[in-house]
């Protein structure tokens, strides 16, 4: 009782002294945006409650790609989507905008003091200390792992149909597998650990990541978008205080699994420490990511509480987003046959060639040499980024170039809007990925052919990987870009080539829940957590 009182009696406090920031500070009221409907609540619980991008694809046709919204008590956020200004956030700015205080320490909740929550110096320091782990060349090395765990999947889905009346089809729920096929694959490439979750091993670990993220942070109310617009006004050890003891059932869920995460990780991290000493090194991230800590000076190497960190962070921010980058992929296939059937001749023909000259398995340089399939895992990751928005706050008084004028609500048309410092701005990924200036008119159609065409506009260079945002961009850009696209890869090619893919009566009606990531749900059944039903045959040879 005496813990909520304080909390109350701060958030009050709070409240007070953003009115009066509000009052005083550099005014952008005058940049295009929704009416607010609420001065409590603002429009931001429209933006969090909605499925995720069908808010900002709304306000986006209707205001343009840089959209002021209201959160709460009136304090005015940016929404962007221009690339111009994402551009100047994410790579010509360096460290300017960086994570608001609320998402800071929910995000530490989730991966502890990984390169994820760095900032500055901190984040420069730790990224190099991971590149080695990260390069083109080790990334390629985890390319049979992958092929391992996706081939385990696809003998249990044939078991699986050999098990059903007709022995032809059988209806499968896409994200449970993917899920697990994709936790195994980054237990063994990441940390030589095997998670057992294909095999139903009842791992304590493997139970507590499912559906982790749903369970923390779909369907928020609107009270709870409020907490999470307020905490960013909190000192950061009142939000500590808050994420750290709330009775809260996301929150404890979050608690538990963070350490439950620890304790394999201390005892991974002491193997890893050992192998080394005694000259046995693996090739596993984990492992690379010691030899490169222990080769550093020793004022910038990381401490231990950052490896662990780092452990959490691989584990976070590589298993769901792939697992869920799959699940729309098989979905968009069963949506579109002709897609699929002319990826599965692709994939067919290179196997031919494989065999030929006495291989067994797809190579990289066999998987980079499809441009159906890469055009497939572009087009996935443009319509369905699974990071849909980013949060960043400015650090002082800037200015947003912008790709094309904007005509204030005063009649003034500006090619760049001047912000004050400690404006929230939330990077909308989806937003970019669908902009019509960038992909054309056709930018919310699924069509992988645009890829091989070539026919978007590459005038202003925003992302790592096709110039999608879906890997954020500049300095702050995945640092596990390359091996997602060689996993993605690998497991579309192997169930590709051996199934079908067709829609269900519930794989008509999916959401795109936004749940920290974007996951698949069935309409009327959101409470069930993460689904996608589809029928999924034996692809015929014939």
């Amino acid at each position: 009782m005496a813990l909520f009182l304080a909390l109350s009696y701060i958030c009050l406090l709070s409240a007070t002294y953003l009115v009066y920031k509000q009052l005083r500070r550099i005014s952008i009221g005058s940049v295009p945006g929704p009416p607010w409907k609420s001065w409590l609540y603002g429009n931001f619980p429209e933006l969090l409650k909605g499925q995720a991008g069908e808010v900002d694809f709304k306000w986006q046709a209707q205001y343009g790609d840089i959209v002021r919204i209201r959160a709460a008590l009136g304090e005015d956020r940016l929404l962007v989507s221009d690339p111009k200004a994402l551009q100047y956030i994410y790579q010509t700015s360096g460290y300017r905008f960086i994570k608001p205080p609320g998402r800071m320490e929910l995000g530490r909740l989730l991966t502890g003091s990984g390169i994820l929550l760095a900032e500055g110096d901190d984040h420069k320091r730790q990224r190099k200390v991971l590149l080695p782990g990260f390069g083109g060349p080790e990334a390629k090395y985890y390319v049979p792992v992958f092929f391992a765990h996706v081939g385990k999947m696809v003998s249990k889905w044939k078991d699986l149909i050999e098990s059903t009346t007709d022995e032809q089809s059988a209806v499968i729920d896409i994200p449970s597998w993917t899920s697990h096929a994709t936790l195994d694959a980054i237990g063994e490439a990441a940390f030589d650990y095997q998670f057992g979750a294909l095999d139903n091993s009842k791992n304590p670990l493997t139970i507590a990541y499912t559906n982790l993220l749903f369970d923390t942070l779909a369907v928020p109310t609107d009270n709870g978008a409020l907490s999470l617009c307020l905490m960013d006004w909190l000192p950061n050890w009142v939000i500590r205080l808050f994420v750290e003891k709330a009775p809260i059932k996301r929150l404890k869920h979050v608690r538990a699994t963070r350490d439950l995460t620890r304790q394999v990780a201390k005892q991974l991290l002491n193997e890893k420490y050992e192998a080394l000493a005694a000259d046995k090194p693996k090739r596993d991230i984990m492992s690379l990511l010691v030899k490169a800590n222990i080769s550093e000076n020793p004022k910038t190497r990381l401490s231990d509480e950052e490896l662990l960190g780092q452990m959490n962070t691989i584990m976070f921010a590589g298993h769901e987003t792939t697992a869920n980058t799959l699940s729309w992929t098989f979905l968009e296939l069963a949506r579109h046959p002709e897609v699929q059937d002319r990826l599965r001749a692709e994939i067919r023909e290179k196997e031919r060639v494989v065999f030929n000259r006495g291989d067994t398995e797809f190579s990289v340089q066999d998987l980079d040499s499809m441009p159906c399939l890469t055009a497939v895992v572009k087009e996935v990751l443009r319509f369905h980024p699974v990071a849909y928005n980013i949060e960043r706050v400015a650090t002082r008084d800037d200015v947003l170039p912008l790709s094309k004028p904007v005509t204030l609500t005063t009649g003034k048309v500006v090619q760049e809007i001047a912000i004050p410092k400690g404006t929230p701005i939330t990077a909308s990924i989806v937003g970019y990925n669908r902009n019509k200036d960038v992909w054309g008119e056709d930018a919310h159609v699924f069509d992988p052919t645009r890829w091989i065409q070539g026919n978007m506009s590459k005038e202003v260079p925003v992302g790592v990987y096709g110039n999608l945002f879906s890997f954020s961009g500049g300095l702050r850009s995945c640092i596990g870009w390359r091996f997602a696209v060689l996993e993605l890869h690998a497991f579309i090619t192997e169930v590709v080539n051996n199934f079908e893919f067709s829609l269900t009566k519930e794989s008509e009606r999916i959401r795109r829940e936004a749940c920290g990531i974007m996951s698949p749900t069935v309409e009327g059944e959101v409470e069930k957590g993460s689904q996608l039903p589809l029928r999924v045959a034996v692809a015929s040879r014939g």
